[in-house]
């Protein structure tokens, strides 16, 4: 079975700049995918690439098994994509921006137009210059659904959403993967992936570190120990810990010790305070990062 999108061997450089180095990755048919990483990681070159809105130094990208290219319409038909910051014509309103961006497809798509519309309470006769950036961001949501795409490219969707409409949003996604849709979504906001996400791909200064599923991301038994103590400096000696946080008598410390052990050699001292957690996916993130 063919991929829905694959990215082979994606380079960008700006110059001597380097922006995304040798990515491959593949989404299947119906695949949530949380592309995550900090601002500067590359995600965004990375979803500019695929929509041929910036040329690659290298590299291809495929569709259904054809290749994406920028002459390609018939690939574009069934590609959303939602920028990270919203540009349109300002003098325009947001119904004459509905009908322009309607007017490219020969499917009417009223209905699944209006239904969005409703969903994110846009008001259709005010002018795109006098929208807040919270709306102009679920117009771009709207503008980048409304033809019912099969693949929708994400880049920092909920930014400028409130809690209410990111939920709705979140709702909305979910519902978009049940029917097929494949999705690629750019954040940098680590909750977001663990709430929708299949997969998750880690991008640290233009390459791709890991790619995994969420439920093996959680499953890798990362477990943080946080000691409160007066003899924190002695437990380090002991335990010969080389990674660790310490704030006066608070240290900090992934563990890579069996509890049993840890539990005999902790027991020679005294501790006011012992916490052993689970990571978060942000302790996981960061644990790529370093």
């Amino acid at each position: 079975m063919k991929a829905a999108l694959e990215i082979k061997n994606l380079t960008k450089y700006y110059g001597d700049i380097l922006g995304v180095k040798n990515l491959n990755l593949e989404l299947e048919k119906g695949e949530i995918f949380g592309f995550i990483g900090p601002n500067g990681a590359g995600k965004s070159t990375t979803l500019r690439c695929i929509m041929n809105l910036i040329n690659k130094s290298q590299g291809e990208i495929y569709i259904n098994g054809i290749l994406f290219d920028k002459d390609n319409t018939s690939l574009k038909e069934i590609v959303g994509y939602l920028p990270s910051e919203i540009n349109l014509y300002e003098d325009l309103t947001v119904q004459e921006i509905l009908n322009y961006h309607q007017s490219f497809y020969k499917k009417d798509l009223s209905k699944n137009r209006n239904k969005l519309v409703k969903l994110f309470k846009l008001d259709e006769n005010k002018k795109i210059e006098n929208l807040s950036l919270g709306n102009l961001k679920k117009l771009g949501i709207v503008l980048a659904l409304m033809h019912e795409p099969e693949i929708l490219i994400l880049d920092e969707p909920t930014s400028g959403l409130d809690p209410i409409m990111q939920q709705t949003f979140y709702n909305l996604l979910l519902e978009e993967k049940k029917k097929g849709t494949t999705i690629l979504y750019s954040t940098h906001v680590l909750n977001e992936v663990a709430k929708i996400c299949d997969r998750v791909g880690i991008i640290k200064e233009g390459n791709l570190l890991k790619i995994e599923s969420i439920e093996n991301l959680h499953k890798l038994n990362l477990f943080y120990v946080t000691i409160i103590s007066e003899e924190v400096n002695k437990i380090i000696k002991e335990l010969k810990l080389n990674k660790y946080e310490i704030n006066n008598n608070l240290i900090k410390f992934r563990n890579t010790i069996d509890i049993n052990i840890l539990i005999k050699a902790l027991s020679k001292f005294k501790i006011n305070k012992l916490l052993i957690e689970e990571a978060s996916l942000e302790d996981i993130f960061l644990h790529y990062y370093k």
